[in-house]
C-alpha cells in the first residue's frame, strides 16, 4: 500500500514539473507574440504614413509587399500573444492542483508513518514489560 501510494507521490510530481514546464513554454509564446506583435506595428508605422486603424491593430493595405507584411506580424503576434497567456494561466492552475493533491499525498504519507511508529513503540514497549528486558539506559 505505502508502495502505491508512493508511486501516485512520484507521479503527482512528475506531473506538476511537466505543467511547470509548458506554463514556461505559454510564457515564452507570450514573449514571442509581443515581439511579433510590436514588429509588425513598427512596419506599419514606418511604411505607411497615415495608417487605419481596427481596435489596436493598425492596417493599409497596398500593393506594397510591407503591407501584408505588417499586418500579418500584428495578427500573429496578437494570436500568439493571446495564447500564450491562456496557455500559462492554464498550466500554472494545472500545476497548483497537482502540488494540492501533492501536499495531500505527503499528509497522508506522514501520518500513515506516525501511527506506524506509535504502534511500533507500544509494541516494543508491550515486549519489555512482559519479558522484563532491561532497557539499554539501565
Amino acid at each position: 500500500m505505502s508502495g502505491k501510494s508512493l508511486l501516485f507521490s512520484e507521479y503527482l510530481h512528475e506531473k506538476a514539473e511537466e505543467s511547470r514546464h509548458n506554463e514556461t513554454v505559454g510564457y515564452l509564446i507570450v514573449i514571442i507574440g509581443s515581439l511579433f506583435f510590436i514588429g509588425g506595428l513598427l512596419v506599419t508605422v514606418i511604411t505607411v504614413a497615415n495608417p487605419e486603424w481596427f481596435l489596436i491593430i493598425p492596417y493599409h493595405l497596398t500593393p506594397n509587399p510591407y503591407s501584408l507584411l505588417s499586418l500579418s506580424m500584428t495578427s500573429a503576434g496578437l494570436t500568439l500573444l493571446v495564447t500564450g497567456v491562456v496557455l500559462g494561466i492554464y498550466y500554472a492552475r494545472e500545476r497548483s492542483w497537482y502540488m494540492r493533491e501533492l501536499h495531500k499525498a505527503h499528509s497522508m504519507e506522514e501520518q500513515k508513518l506516525k501511527d506506524e511508529r506509535k504502534s511500533l513503540t507500544k509494541t516494543v514497549w508491550a515486549e519489555m514489560a512482559e519479558n522484563k528486558v532491561e532497557t539499554p539506559d539501565q
